[in-house]
Parts: structure tokens; C-alpha cells; sequence
């Protein structure tokens, strides 16, 4: 249990990617505090999760950077430190590229880019602060590299991502912070039923363009998100790590055939 002993904030995680993070964490000895909008949800999940000792739960909108630094604040005096934060909290709006508002760009933006940018602020000042170091790990996307246009506001918050967690790995280095980023391909959440998989002809174009023949599990990126917490990945920074099936590698469209044994 590399992780044991640590304390980490996981935003977005009610359900898909953010829930399968913190369900990996309590497996590995970390004491977790999650958090979502949508609290009702958030409150199924920790109900779900049990370990009550190790597990806290904070309603929190990552748009607002008052509630990151809450966030935060709350995390430190509920367990006396911050080393792992987990910026996962994200949106996806499928819509035609000419008729996107400007009220639907902001708020993508607001929590997908925004949102990051204020939780490793936090973050970052609250690992300075206590010493030591951390690991900041953002939630990006294939999306940071691949152009579809109908997800554009949310390809072009990814593609931020990218390059914040570039910048701020760069910022962070000098106090013995590493800043990560996991951009997962098509992996099977709620956001991808009603934004990618949104028909049978979607889902089929989708695994035409993924070697691997199906869609990710949460806990497949969930494993990929603990190594990076770890000291196994302490010579890696400013990257990020694209648990996708092989779907960036491809650059053509291939027939949908089911691997063997499926």
C-alpha cells in the first residue's frame, strides 16, 4: 500500500471516473474527501463507499473558486494535510459548433479549465505551506489532441488543461510538487452515454477508431491516477497519460470486430 497514510481531495466524484478514484484510494490506505455539485449524488456515493473514518464528503461548485479553497480548508481540518489532489470535475455539451452561446462556453470553461486552474492553486498552497511536496493530477482528455467539432467547448478546456498542467509543473517543481495530467479515451461514464455515445452509429464510429475494441472502465483510469500519486511515477511531471485503448495512435478507421473472448 504505497499510498497509505495520505490524504487526498478528489473533485467531481459522485459517480464515473472521480467515484472509481476514490474507491481505489480507500483500497490503497488514502484518506479521501470527495466532492460534487450534485450533492444528493455525492451523498449516495460516500454512502456507498462507507469508511466513514476515511472518507469525507463536501459539496462544492468548482466554478466558484471560494468553494475550491473551502474545499481545501476543509480537507486539511478534517485530516491534517493535503499530499494528493485530483482535479476531475468536468462537463461535456454536444452541440453543433456554430450554435454554441456564449453562456454554454463560460460554463464549460468554468468548471472544466477554471475549476483545474484554482484547484492547483489551492492545492498548491496548502502543500507549500505544510511542506513536503504532493502530486496534483488533472483530468484531461483525448479531446486536448483530437478536433470534433461538436465537442468543441470541451476540447478546447482540455486543450488547456494540457498546457496548465505544463505550466504549473514547471511552477511547482522548485517546492517538490509534481503536476500530472490522465486523458482518458472513451470510457464508460454517464458523460459519455448522453455526450459520445449518444446513438449506435456514434458508439460504432468510436470503436472503429479504438485498436482495443471497446470502451475504458472507470477503474482503468482510476489505476493509472494511483500510480501517479505514487512514488513509482516520482520522475514524472508535466505530462500527461493517455489511457485511451490506442485510440490516438490510429489514424485511420478500422471495421468494429470484438477481441477474442469478448
Amino acid at each position: 500500500m504505497k499510498l497509505s497514510g495520505k490524504v487526498a481531495v478528489i473533485t467531481g466524484a459522485a459517480r464515473g471516473i472521480g467515484k472509481a478514484c476514490a474507491e481505489r484510494f480507500l483500497s490503497d490506505g488514502v484518506k479521501v474527501v470527495i466532492s460534487d455539485v450534485d450533492g444528493e449524488a455525492l451523498a449516495g456515493t460516500a454512502k456507498e463507499l462507507g469508511r466513514p473514518d476515511d472518507l469525507l464528503m463536501v459539496v462544492a461548485d468548482v466554478a466558484k473558486r471560494t468553494d475550491i479553497d473551502a474545499l481545501v480548508a476543509t480537507a486539511v481540518k478534517a485530516f491534517g494535510r493535503l499530499d494528493i489532489m485530483v482535479n476531475n470535475a468536468g462537463v461535456a455539451r454536444n452541440r453543433d459548433f456554430l450554435e454554441i452561446s456564449e453562456q454554454e462556453f463560460d460554463d464549460v470553461i468554468a468548471i472544466n479549465l477554471k475549476g483545474a486552474f484554482f484547484g492547483v492553486q489551492a492545492a498548491a498552497k496548502q502543500m507549500i505551506a505544510q511542506g513536503g511536496g504532493g502530486v496534483i493530477i488533472n483530468m484531461s482528455s483525448v479531446n486536448a489532441l483530437l478536433a470534433i467539432p461538436t465537442l468543441a467547448t470541451y476540447a478546447i478546456s482540455k486543450g488547456g488543461m494540457k498546457q496548465l498542467t505544463s505550466v504549473a509543473a514547471v511552477a511547482l517543481a522548485p517546492h517538490r510538487i509534481r503536476v500530472v495530467a490522465v486523458g482518458p479515451g472513451t470510457i464508460l461514464t454517464d458523460m459519455v452515454s448522453s455526450a459520445i455515445f449518444s446513438s449506435e452509429d456514434a458508439r460504432r464510429s468510436v470503436l472503429s477508431r479504438t485498436p482495443i475494441g471497446r470502451g475504458g472502465e472507470p477503474g482503468e483510469v482510476a489505476s493509472v491516477v494511483a500510480f501517479l500519486a505514487s512514488d513509482d511515477a516520482s520522475y514524472i511531471t508535466g505530462q500527461t497519460i493517455y489511457p485511451d485503448g490506442g485510440r490516438l495512435v490510429l489514424n485511420y478507421t478500422v471495421p468494429v470486430n470484438e477481441p477474442a473472448g469478448r
